[in-house]
């Protein structure tokens, strides 16, 4: 079925929107799209991506008070935990706007949404050749490229990534592509060991490690996993935190051998560029770095699910469920 939109008499459209409403639930609400003014542009949404971390913590009402103003996403409505529009990874077509940006593919950190008008400085163009539902992972793509920014990881190391989630599989592939580095990827599900293969990475469990890497990335969102990257890493290396626990608390294994052999814990978020980048990287930067970063047909692979607009809300459970062969969704609109 395609996606219904209405013209108000006033000029503007009325289209849709996700809102997450209460504890594991969302609903499609009406939303009044203005029609864009001087140097803005409407987007007609074609594709938007769901991330499993952070969009679950908010249909799960696990977004810590503390954070309420940090988490908020760009062009979001309502608060914290509920009501609210959320979500960060819309790819559509300009359908109005000035000229020269008519008809462009673009992305925006926008929530999932019929159409939506924002100004033209807050849309990056797709590349040529991108396909637009691959697009819509750019900016999981980018949390990957901070990471190994902030990781300080180099050509020819030793590289343990824990989690082979879609962000922790993002790692490893960036992480593949340094000359001579050697990269492990960590994960409980054996059923991740041939997709791990075919971006040049070696699967393991986590008892077979040696706990010799340079650097290690944590990407699993448990404790297990936690303990797992600190034991992976070797003397005075680098642990780098990529998973937001939201209001869980973590046991955190920093006993033992943490402290004679040096380590150092670090976390990684995406929200500001990486220290060593940032007098240079602009957000902008750093989002088209990404969006080029997608080209590869392999990354098609990453994506594991897709669901139409209409029927999000009902499928919001599966897809933020524990399912071992979810790794990214992707709406259709």
């Amino acid at each position: 079925m395609a996606v219904e939109t209405k013209k108000q008499d006033m000029g503007a459209l009325v289209g849709r929107a996700l809102w997450y409403t209460d504890h594991q639930r969302g609903e499609l609400r009406p939303v009044v799209v203005p029609e864009p003014q001087t140097d803005e542009a409407l987007v007609l949404t074609l594709w938007s991506g769901i991330s499993r971390g952070t969009e679950r913590l908010v249909y799960e009402g696990r977004v810590p008070s503390s954070e309420y103003e940090r988490m908020k996403a760009p062009f979001q409505e309502g608060d914290f935990p509920y009501p609210v529009k959320y979500g960060y990874c819309a790819v559509g077509i300009i359908e109005q706007g000035p000229k020269e940006w008519l008809g462009i593919p673009v992305f925006a950190l926008h929530p999932h949404q019929t159409h939506f008008t924002v100004p033209v400085d807050r849309l990056v163009p797709i590349p040529e050749g991108l396909p637009l539902r691959r697009a819509a992972l750019a900016a999981n793509m980018e949390t990957a490229l901070n990471a190994l920014w902030d990781s300080g990881a180099g050509p020819g190391d030793k590289i343990v990534v824990v989690g082979a989630g879609l962000v922790g599989l993002l790692v490893a592939y960036l992480a593949t592509r340094l000359p001579g580095a050697e990269v492990i990827v960590v994960d409980v599900e054996p059923k991740r060991a041939a997709l791990v293969t075919t971006i040049g990475a070696e699967f393991r469990t986590a008892g077979a490690l040696a706990g010799d890497a340079d650097i290690v990335f944590h990407a699993s969102a448990t404790a297990e996993g936690l303990a797992t990257a600190i034991d992976a890493a070797g003397l005075e290396g680098t642990i780098v935190e990529l998973s937001w626990y939201g209001d869980k608390p973590v046991m955190a294994p920093l006993g033992g051998s943490f402290h004679s052999r040096r380590l150092r814990l670090i976390s990684s978020q995406v929200g500001h560029v990486a220290p060593q980048r940032r007098p240079r990287w602009t957000y902008e930067r750093r989002l088209r770095k990404a969006l080029d970063l997608l080209q590869d047909d392999l990354i098609d692979r990453f994506i594991t699910g897709e669901v139409a607009f209409e029927t999000l809300p009902e499928r919001l459970t599966d897809i933020f469920g524990p399912s071992p062969a979810a790794l990214a969704t992707v709406v259709r609109y």
